[in-house]
């Protein structure tokens, strides 16, 4: 794969995860009396992963961050760079579907770590707000991940089918 094309498929996946991660954009739930939304710009970083590689997995994610980094919490950008280089890496052996269930296996524990850290820090003073609030969103992300694991396997099967290739 020439770096070019490679590069244009990393802006245009990192684009579109931006894109997915904006509030209307996302679906509201209700997940235990707890509001909150689902969205799918995993979506894009999977497939940025999968299709590109590991390096570019690791590029969409840390571009594909961006605008959740600004809006939400700072360091999300590793984690979406870790969740794009896994699912590139796993990708190498496994299908896509479980490529991306695997990166999601390897992210969590950064998740878990850096978001008890932000609500610790951040929160109001209840001393079980950030645990409830980071397993709630561990909840969230996991049905995220399962569904956009699922929607990465069928379009990589689509492009595959249809010679679309980087």
């Amino acid at each position: 794969m020439n770096k070019t094309k490679t590069l244009t498929f990393v802006a245009l996946m990192a684009a579109l995860a931006n894109v997915l991660s904006i509030d209307p954009i996302a679906i509201p739930i209700n997940l235990l009396g707890f509001q909150t939304s689902i969205h799918f710009s995993q979506l894009p970083i999977f497939i940025g992963g999968i299709l590109a590689g590991p390096i570019a997995g690791l590029m969409t994610g840390a571009i594909g961050g961006l605008y959740m980094s600004f809006m939400r919490i700072p360091f999300i950008i590793g984690g979406l760079a870790i969740l794009g280089c896994a699912a590139g890496f796993f990708a190498k052996k496994l299908r896509p579907l479980f490529a991306g269930i695997l990166a999601w296996l390897v992210q969590a524990p950064y998740v878990a770590l850096t978001d008890y850290i932000w609500f610790t820090l951040f929160a109001p003073k209840k001393p079980q707000a950030p645990l409830t609030v980071v397993a709630s969103l561990l909840v969230i992300l996991t049905i995220e991940a399962v569904i956009s694991s699922a929607l990465a396997e069928v379009i990589v099967a689509y492009l595959k089918k249809a010679r679309i290739t980087l």
